[in-house]
């Protein structure tokens, strides 16, 4: 018992450079997911897979952030956040081996597992935020997105390249299981950082002051959370620009190529898709208090991407264009998305709780977007169709950004 509240005790702000930690963490959530979509139609090829297969494929780390998220709470509550994240890294590196090496079997025992890990650090990557930055939470949630979207561009960009030059989609893929590694041991640091304040100021940590502090905040976190209609405002906003970003990261490259854009040429819609996100990530914070709500900022995340819509079904061959406006819009809105669930958690408690139901049914929703992108593909022979849904489901985020940026009263 006493080993296991000192391992929570652990979980506190660091100091110096090992508060930036976070940051590098984030740049590990999504090259794993973002380096399919230029190997896609390889992997297809080489193993025979419709486009169905392929969206299913696109579909399960969506599907596993659905399940894992809730039960992030209690994993964090277990054995603490910080270890939470140690844990998470070390099978990030796990399962993106297994895709790469594992056969037929791993490829999707593999995306489970490190889907299931990234999953925990999208829940607690906004709680580590809050409680280190807890005076700057809009201005690190920008740089923290930046990083996730910087990942997710470095590996869009490098995957195709990657391929051809180590022979294949599996070592480019495996290559990504290095990064999360290096960045687990200098976790690790930190956490043998914080064990020694940790000792050093024990009996304060463990009065029983302390101790009915700590369970009084958690008692019915839940039902509070759960009752709040923002936090399914909250919810339905995560979901529709998750499933646009998914979507387009893994499909934007079979659009191009389907223009007549050559495989490189696609590879660079992706990157500016992606890239750009860093700068609109940056630069949306400063919308999220005007006139004391954040509806300016959620629709001005939200409306490029409908207008990115429109363009590639009316004028197509403006790819890099509706790269860019698409681009725009990914980034800013997952600022927007994990600055509101810090923003109407009102306390670490239920910050953790409103950031695992958010991830849960949001990439619940998310998950419908690549998986019926490529069922479209296939059943209709064409991207129009599917556009049209992508475009309609950027209008329906337009709509719920107007009622999730005005803040709850409850």
């Amino acid at each position: 018992m006493n080993s296991k509240r000192n391992m929570l005790a652990y979980d506190r702000s660091s100091t110096g450079l090992w508060v930036a930690l976070i940051f590098l963490v984030s740049l590990n959530l999504r090259p794993a997911i973002a380096a399919v979509g230029p190997v896609l139609a390889q992997m297809g090829t080489d193993l025979a897979w419709g486009e169905g297969v392929q969206g299913v494929l696109t579909a399960i780390p969506l599907i596993a952030f659905a399940v894992v998220s809730p039960l992030v709470t209690f994993l964090a509550r277990r054995i603490g956040i910080d270890i939470s994240i140690l844990l998470a890294l070390l099978c990030i590196a796990a399962g993106d081996f297994a895709r790469s090496f594992g056969g037929g079997v791993g490829i999707w025992l593999g995306t489970v597992v490190f889907a299931s890990a990234i999953a925990v650090g999208n829940v607690l990557v906004p709680v580590i935020a809050k409680r280190d930055y807890a005076g700057h939470v809009a201005m690190a949630t920008g740089v923290y997105s930046g990083c996730i979207t910087a990942g997710s561009a470095t590996a869009g960009l490098l995957s195709a390249p990657l391929a051809q030059m180590w022979g294949g989609w599996r070592a480019s893929l495996a290559f990504w299981s290095v990064p999360p590694l290096v960045v687990a041991v200098l976790w690790a640091l930190r956490i043998l950082h914080n064990r020694k304040i940790v000792v050093a100021s024990a009996a304060v940590r463990n009065s029983p002051s302390a101790q009915s502090a700590r369970s009084q905040s958690s008692h019915g976190v839940f039902a509070r959370v759960l009752r709040r209609p923002m936090t399914w405002y909250v919810t339905a906003f995560m979901g529709l620009q998750s499933s646009a970003f998914y979507t387009m990261s893994n499909w934007m490259p079979s659009i191009s190529a389907s223009i007549g854009y050559d495989a490189s040429t696609a590879g660079v819609h992706l990157f500016i898709f992606q890239g750009i996100g860093i700068l609109s990530g940056l630069v949306i914070p400063k919308l999220m208090n005007v006139r004391g709500n954040q509806v300016c900022a959620a629709l001005t995340a939200s409306a490029p991407m409908l207008i990115a819509g429109l363009g590639m079904l009316l004028l197509p061959h403006l790819m890099p264009v509706w790269a860019f406006v698409g681009g725009c819009a990914q980034g800013a809105s997952l600022v927007v998305a994990l600055a509101l669930i810090a923003l109407r958690g009102r306390d670490s408690a239920e910050t953790v709780v409103l950031s695992g139901v958010a991830q849960s049914f949001g990439y619940l929703i998310a998950s419908l977007g690549p998986l019926m992108f490529g069922v479209l593909v296939q059943a209709t022979g064409g991207h129009h169709v599917p556009l049209m849904a992508f475009t309609f489901v950027a209008f329906l985020q337009c709509v719920v950004a107007v009622i999730v940026g005005r803040p709850s009263k409850m």
